[in-house]
């Protein structure tokens, strides 16, 4: 059965999620946040759900009203603190609601959990987030893939810790791809086509362009190198959709690192297994 690879931004109640249908009819719940529906101000204006520009207060509150939104418990969820790595942990019951306090304590750029009714979620601000559902042992992934977790090849350990930990099978594995800066935006010098390079050797140049008119200057294509890493480790190419919608095109629905000079709040892509049914 072919899947449908729409995203789309759905109200729940007051607050505008974008969804993928890829996920549709699954046992699971799952969105990637937008800027609107919370409580924060300023340029964290308003469902800020990262604590590194907000008062705990405001972030705590938003993750409530995110809770409420999508249907799950604020205090079952673990959460991320970042550093653009590859490293990707069980999330358990030891972790789940520690967010909500502040900074969790551990580092990690992934989660994996097969316990329903533990969500999981991963920022960004322009960075790619990667969802991972595994239905053949009911498991699934959330991933913060930056430039340097790109290089580190996120995507891929993502799939081995899923197969390593639960068993899952690759072929089955379906993944959605969200918001985040696209390779329109997503301009730099040679370090990063070069760390790409020293990753995964000259097959990546295929999603790297020259900026024509800046020798020197190269356009990246994040998603699609995510996405074809998701493939290399056994991922159908049918069963990734890969959102179109660049964070630095949308600053007005999403933050953007980029377009607004680091003064920004944070989204988070949201992922939860419901009990099969």
């Amino acid at each position: 059965m072919p899947f449908d690879h729409t995203f789309r931004t759905v109200d729940f109640g007051a607050v505008p999620l974008t969804i993928c249908r890829i996920f549709d009819g699954m046992p699971i719940r799952h969105a990637f946040t937008t800027r609107a529906g919370g409580v924060s101000t300023g340029a964290q204006a308003s469902l800020n759900l990262d604590h590194k520009q907000d008062t705990v207060e405001n972030v705590y509150q938003n993750h409530l009203i995110l809770a409420d939104a999508l249907g799950y418990d604020p205090h079952a969820m673990v959460s991320t603190r970042q550093i653009h790595s590859a490293i990707i942990r069980i999330a358990g019951a030891k972790d789940a609601g520690q967010h909500l306090d502040g900074p969790v304590p551990y580092e990690c750029d992934g989660l994996i959990t097969d316990q329903p009714g533990r969500p999981l979620i991963a920022y960004s601000a322009d960075c790619i987030p990667v969802l991972l559902y595994a239905p053949d042992v009911h498991a699934v992934a959330a991933l913060h893939a930056g430039w340097r977790g790109t290089a580190a090849d996120i995507a891929a350990h993502g799939v081995r810790r899923l197969q390593e930990v639960y068993g899952a099978d690759p072929r089955q594995m379906i993944a959605a791809i969200g918001p985040g800066i696209a390779n329109c935006c997503f301009t730099t010098h040679d370090d990063v086509p070069r760390a790409m390079q020293e990753a995964f050797g000259t097959e990546v140049n295929a999603f790297i362009t020259p900026e024509a008119d800046s020798p020197g200057r190269f356009h990246v294509d994040l998603k699609a190198i995510n996405s074809w890493r998701l493939q290399t480790a056994g991922v159908p190419a049918d069963s990734i959709a890969v959102s179109p919608e660049c964070t630095c095109c949308l600053p007005d629905k999403y933050w953007s690192h980029r377009a607004s000079g680091g003064n920004r709040g944070g989204q988070a892509a949201v992922i939860m297994l419901a009990e099969r049914p």
